[in-house]
């Protein structure tokens, strides 16, 4: 019989304790195996709870959330955490912290005027993440159980090394030449990754990074500030009409769309944020950005799909291919969640599966020598 998923409900709000572990206890394969109103109640009852999964609130008395994930990295590295977290600046500060010391993903609080909807925003947003978290955990117990026991990462956090470069296509010398914009479609596990990624791109990079990570309002202003302490290229999150240069990083806004587009001041490219559909329930969508990628700079960017759960991506990834740029993607061993780059590998769009540790060096491949992937 298979075993089910145990997960610790820790908040300082009674309501919300209720309303998540009436989530989780409605869930096939889950079993809430506590509660706790602070962190400091939370570790001293995870000898005899034992969970595999925290839901854990950002800000609480006593002990908040940055510092259990803290000693879970000392001595629950297998445990996970998912965050709970206020639409605020400081709260989404501590999140995108919290993401990057090795939380699974986070949820924002919901608003609503009564509880069934705050219900119903909790279940919608906190159902998928869990399954995917469960998945998460059979696929590394299956690569442990491969290696011989000689797998092993913290919840949350892929390993950085250990996989090599995969070549699925053979296309040599691209006719377009060098990419002149990369454009990165992510979403879970994805402040981790880029905080891998970007900071291994040299400051004079000579090309523009256009970022499409999936997180809500505010929350990627305080990703991009997080990533511009890190990193020697500029990050910023877009405005309106920002010209597109090289040696910056451009973050998409959450909840509104970005694309690039032509004929800005001087004849150069600049950045549409608009308030367009949703794709794939993704605002904002990898998608929406690679088309626009695939029209605006055709056989001159690089498409890069890494760790996040569905299939946003693809497709537009399948308009850049056609455009004669090449496609790199994250590799299933370093991805939290191996959802999209996993469809756009069995599409057929991908050229280079790298591990996260070297896709810098492949994405500077084809920014500086004009090879494809």
């Amino acid at each position: 019989m298979k075993e089910p998923l145990r997960v610790l409900v820790v908040d300082d709000t009674v309501i919300y304790r209720k309303i998540v572990g009436d989530v989780l206890a409605a869930m096939e394969d889950v079993e809430v195996a506590g509660v706790a109103h602070n962190g400091k109640v939370a570790l001293a009852r995870l000898p005899f709870l034992k969970p595999h999964l925290l839901t854990l609130d950002v800000e609480m008395p006593e002990m908040g959330g940055l510092e259990v994930l803290e000693e879970l990295a000392g001595s629950w590295p297998d445990m996970g955490a998912i965050m709970l977290s206020s639409l605020t600046r400081r709260g989404s500060e501590m999140t995108v912290k919290a993401l990057e010391l090795g939380a699974f993903d986070f949820i924002p609080k919901p608003e609503g005027r009564t509880m069934e909807e705050n219900r119903k925003a909790v279940e919608a947003a906190l159902v998928p993440r869990v399954k995917a978290f469960a998945r998460q955990r059979e696929v590394r117990s299956a690569l442990r159980r491969a290696r011989g026991g000689a797998f092993s990462s913290p919840a949350g956090k892929p390993p950085s090394a250990g996989a090599e470069v995969r070549k699925l296509s053979k296309s040599g010398e691209r006719a377009g030449g060098r990419s002149e914009v990369v454009a990165i479609g992510i979403s879970t596990g994805g402040p981790n990754a880029l905080s891998v990624l970007l900071p291994g791109m040299p400051g004079d990079l000579g090309a523009a990074v256009l970022v499409v990570q999936h997180m809500p309002p505010v929350f990627t202003q305080s990703l991009a500030q997080s990533l511009d302490a890190k990193c020697a290229l500029r990050v910023k999150e877009a405005s309106e009409g920002d010209v597109v240069r090289p040696n910056v990083v451009y973050i998409a806004p959450g909840g509104k769309q970005m694309k690039v587009a032509s004929g800005g001041p001087g004849g150069r490219c600049f950045l549409r944020v608009t308030d367009d559909r949703p794709e794939k329930n993704c605002k904002p969508s990898a998608d929406y950005l690679f088309r626009s990628v695939s029209q605006v700079y055709p056989g001159r960017a690089t498409g890069v799909i890494m760790t996040g759960m569905g299939s946003d991506g693809t497709l537009g990834l399948r308009l850049m291919k056609r455009a004669g740029c090449p496609v790199i993607a994250q590799s299933e061993e370093t991805c939290v969640v191996y959802g999209m780059p996993k469809e756009a590998v069995e599409a057929g769009v991908v050229d280079v599966v790298a591990p996260l540790d070297r896709l810098a060096g492949e994405i500077r491949k084809t920014v500086q020598s004009g090879r494809g992937a």
